[in-house]
């Protein structure tokens, strides 16, 4: 043992015993700055001490304690050390820190178990977040988490709406080992907000929220029982219905296709009244000396539930005595006659008299009866007209009541679209920047900030003319408009772009870089007007998807927010204007810049350029193709061509520029369409991916993925695939190649690497398109206001700057700072002309004054 470790002298009863230990140091995590103790206790020892990483730990750094053990009265020595961060992050990268106690009596020697010490920390990105889905009820919904590095490993919980979910107190949850959430049959409680939630005992992180919606899809009830027929009589219509209420669609599901109500046609039978048929003839007069007659409901004859014949249907009446039977009979006869005679009047009387009682008592029926035959003699019953003999099928055809009508009022979309659209896009790589008969201004003396990487750096000397810097193929200048630097005062001004690995940005959330990092300076040099600093940016322009924020680093090089883009202020010392493709800072104050977004919405994308490269040469049997996916900014692309150029690569195809997504949806590129008999691919996987946050963060450069392809025999030297790049669900590029492998040895970059031949930097009148006394007619024509408008604002309006009136008007003189613009518009590709057309359409004089010459000016 060494001679600084802890000593004492072990009785001679215990001399011949091995160190035991009662208490072993366990592994240990600091979090933040505060140290953690580690303890030792052992009995019986001599000695005792700690190693950490192979050194022994010097004795000032030991607390060390002796006691006696109560239980077994053997001597017991503790020792506790305390480690801190400086201690660990001293050997951090290169091995773990570990310590472990070592024991030593006259017997031997212990070494206690090793303690490892590690810093504690948890990272603020996850590294996958759950995606907000749309779901059918009863569907499974996987929701994955993959949380951020740490250390100790994070622990993952889930919650809906703020509330912890826990899949033991519902089973419809599980949690699988990898962090993921599974729902097994989505409900329409489970409709909510679901973040994960990630926690060490460092700190605690939560993902952005995924939005489920679980909604149901509409259903048709079963259809009704037919209504009777619309028609009491006759050809009618009968119908049926539906509802779409098995089940009710909810939460945006889709409505029941088809129709609710069904029709069909039918015929109801007519009800037929009974009619009498014509009285019959009056009988001859009988032996009773009466006749009758009759007649029969028959015309026509009730039927259909119709109504029967009303009256009678017999009528007899009394013959005279003339039609009365005559019969010849002797004088014997003549008292039997005269009898009958005495006893017919009696009975002729009787029933005259029992007839007037009668007809007195029923005084309407006769007239019923006389009526009767008014009533029933103009009755004609009523018939149904047959159909045509070719028609005679419409009236006994059954309907289809198995087909429904397919036409829908409205739009109807699929739930989800994957289809991926690939599109070819045309154009040059870099616009070339005219040829100019301009001045360069050297320096002699550099600044101590200024930086060494002179292919990205431009400087100039400049006084109250004013000037430009431009950094070549970058598409970043620096505009310094005459006047903005004060009479008297002479400046030696810089302009560069960093390297993105040596000045990273604090990036958090959905935060992402839009732009270079453009440094001009010196920092503090005083400004009369705002100079102008022009450069790229690679997202969609719509600030309804975007939060873009302009940082500016501080002296003391932290960075800070100093404008958000569409709330300017025109107070504030830094305003912007935003194109398609470039931004215009106007600012009064030297410094380094940068734009920074953050996503509003998943409709948010950034552009990004995709660049195919292979090798020159081609001796060996492989063949790499690079894919490169940057940032769609000049100032990366070249810097990618430029180390392509050092590497021997060759451009293949023209770059394509894909829009990505903020979908948290990985890049994938694959190959296919290789001629399988001369090329095969050493690719294992269908495909290669680039995770999502490592493009959507925008500080790591040079993103690629090489293809290694292997062609069957050195003689094959024709190469044709189609390469495809695409966001998983998302818009994707496609290459199609076809080329001589061997021909075209040359690196056919250089056409896209042709320097600017104009100088980096040009000051005074050479740097600007509008002659200095010229500019100044122009401003003190048009700053004054015109009652019919024919002033700045008219200028500002035909040149489509009205967006900025506010801005304008904030200035001393609103043409000057429109002519600023103007200039930084358009330097490369301006025309004076249409300039001075637009002065005439306004109706200024001025107009011609462009046409003065030089000495003029």
């Amino acid at each position: 043992p060494p001679l600084h470790a802890a000593t004492a002298t072990l009785p001679a009863a215990f001399s011949d015993l091995l160190p035991h230990f009662l208490v072993e140091p366990e592994d240990e995590f600091i979090v933040k700055n505060k140290p953690v103790t580690l303890t030792c206790r052992s009995t019986p020892a001599t000695q005792i001490y700690f190693k950490c990483n192979g050194e022994w730990v010097h004795q000032d750094d030991h607390l060390i304690e002796r006691t006696v053990d109560p239980a077994t009265a053997l001597p017991v020595m503790q020792v506790t050390i305390d480690i801190t961060r400086q201690q660990v992050e001293k050997i951090f990268g290169l091995d773990e820190y570990w310590c472990q106690c070592v024991a030593w009596s006259t017997t031997g020697t212990q070494k206690s178990q090793k303690a490892y010490i590690r810093i504690a920390y948890l990272r603020k990105n996850f590294e996958e977040e759950p995606q907000g889905k749309e779901v059918a009820l009863d569907q499974e919904v996987l929701l994955h988490c993959h949380p951020p590095e740490g250390v100790p490993q994070a622990e993952v919980e889930w919650q809906r709406n703020e509330d912890v979910i826990d899949p033991a107190s519902d089973p419809n949850f599980f949690i699988t080992a990898d962090h993921n959430l599974v729902i097994k049959k989505a409900r329409l409680a489970d409709t909510g907000n679901y973040t994960c939630v990630a926690k060490n005992i460092v700190a605690r992180r939560k993902s952005t929220s995924a939005t489920v919606l679980v909604y149901v899809n509409g259903g048709w009830s079963t259809w009704t029982t037919w209504s009777s027929c619309s028609a009491v009589c006759g050809r009618g219509w009968q119908k049926r219905s539906r509802s779409c209420t098995n089940p009710t669609p909810l939460n945006g599901g889709t409505s029941c296709e088809g129709q609710n109500v069904q029709k069909s046609a039918c015929v109801a039978t007519c009800p037929v009244d009974g009619g009498w048929s014509e009285w019959s003839k009056w009988s001859a007069c009988g032996a009773d000396c009466s006749m009758w007659r009759s007649r029969d409901c028959t015309q026509p004859s009730p039927g259909t539930g119709g109504k029967e014949c009303q009256g009678l249907d017999f009528q007899s009446l009394n013959c005279t005595s003339e039609q009365c039977p005559q019969t010849v009979s002797g004088a014997e006869d003549v008292a039997l006659y005269v009898g009958m005679v005495a006893v017919a009047l009696c009975l002729t009387l009787l029933l005259i008299v029992v007839v007037l009682v009668y007809r007195r008592k029923k005084e309407g029926l006769d007239a019923d009866v006389a009526d009767s035959s008014i009533l029933t003699t103009g009755f004609q019953p009523m018939g149904i007209k047959p159909s045509k003999p070719g028609n005679s099928h419409l009236l006994t055809i059954q309907p289809d009541l198995t087909t429904t009508t397919t036409s829908y009022q409205g739009s109807l979309r699929s739930r989800h679209d994957a289809a991926g659209k690939f599109s070819m896009t045309n154009g040059p790589l870099l616009d070339p920047l005219p040829n100019g008969s301009h001045t360069l201004l050297s320096t002699q003396s550099y600044f101590k900030t200024l930086p060494r990487d002179v292919a990205n750096t431009s400087y100039g000397t400049f006084n109250f003319l004013g000037g430009r810097l431009t950094i070549p193929n970058t598409g970043i200048s620096l505009l310094i408009p005459p006047e903005a630097i004060p009479r008297g005062k002479i400046y030696e001004i810089y302009l560069t772009v960093q390297r993105k690995e040596d000045l990273r940005l604090p990036l958090a959330g959905c935060q992402t870089l839009l732009s270079p990092v453009v440094s001009c300076g010196p920092p503090g040099v005083v400004l009369s007007r705002p100079v102008i600093l022009s450069m790229d940016h690679c997202f969609d322009a719509c600030l309804d998807n975007w939060a873009v924020r302009l940082k500016k680093q501080s002296y003391e090089g932290a960075w800070e927010d100093v404008l958000l883009m569409g709330e300017e202020l025109v107070s504030e010392p830094y305003y912007c204007q935003l194109e398609t493709e470039t931004c215009r800072l106007f600012s009064e104050q030297l410094g380094t810049f940068a734009l920074v977004g953050e996503s509003l919405h998943m409709g948010a994308a950034k552009r990004l350029r995709l660049v195919l490269f292979s090798d020159t040469y081609c001796s060996t049997l492989e063949y790499n193709i690079r894919v490169y996916c940057m940032d769609d900014t000049q100032d990366v692309f070249k810097e990618v061509m430029q180390m392509e150029r050092q590497l021997g690569g060759r451009l293949i195809d023209e770059p394509h520029v894909l829009l990505f997504k903020d979908s948290y949806h990985n890049l994938r590129l694959s190959i296919h369409d290789m001629p399988q008999a001369h090329w095969r691919s050493k690719l294992l996987a269908g495909y290669q991916e680039i995770p999502f946050y490592h493009i959507w963060n925008g500080s790591q450069r040079y993103l690629h993925c090489t293809f290694t392809l292997e062609r069957l025999s050195l003689s094959t030297c024709e190469l044709t695939c189609q390469l495809c790049v695409w966001q998983v669900e998302g818009e994707g590029q496609s290459f199609s190649l076809d080329f001589n492998i061997a021909k075209d040895t040359r690196a056919v970059d250089s056409e896209f690497l042709l320097m600017d031949s104009n100088a980096t930097a040009l000051a005074g009148p050479s740097a600007f398109q509008i002659p200095y006394l010229i500019r100044q007619k122009i401003c003190s024509s048009l700053d004054a206001p015109c009652p019919n408008g024919a002033d700045w604002r008219m200028l500002a309006q035909r040149l489509k700057l009205e967006r900025h009136m506010s801005f304008f008007a904030s200035k001393a003189s609103p043409t000057s700072v429109i002519l600023d613009l103007w200039e930084a518009q358009h330097f490369h590709s301006g025309n004076i002309n249409q300039l001075a057309t637009v002065m005439a359409d306004i109706g200024k004089q001025e107009a011609m004054i462009f046409l003065v010459s030089d000495g003029e000016c």
